[in-house]
């Protein structure tokens, strides 16, 4: 089997993400095996012509849309996000800890009051 491209490892990493969850562009990367290329992440994306690949769930490490306010990405980016019940405000989700992450893999999501037993 011949060995992966960066783009497309990085395209790999994207589809990966669930519906209602975002990451960054640094998660991606890192994800990908590219530790340190969030800006490859970013163009990879930005090339992107795959109607359905999920690239409105990468944003910026703080939470951030990363497109123009305004803009019709930004706008269409919103939008698809709030479909899949993430909340956003002015632009930004907030965006899960490591360690919250972390106890998501090994104990399952969090309950809706936060609080495990």
């Amino acid at each position: 089997m011949a060995e992966m491209t960066d783009e497309a490892r990085i395209l790999a990493a994207v589809r990966a993400i669930p519906a209602g969850q975002v990451s960054s562009y640094g998660d991606v990367a890192r994800r990908a095996g590219l530790p340190g290329r969030a800006r490859l992440a970013a163009r990879v994306l930005s090339h992107n012509s795959d109607p359905l690949l999920p690239w409105h769930r990468v944003l910026r490490a703080d939470g951030r849309i990363a497109l123009p306010e305004g803009s019709r990405g930004y706008r269409e980016q919103s939008q698809r996000l709030r479909a899949e019940g993430v909340q956003v405000t002015r632009g930004r989700v907030s965006m899960p800890s490591r360690e919250q992450l972390l106890d998501a893999q090994i104990w399952g999501p969090a309950p809706a009051n936060g609080k495990r037993r």
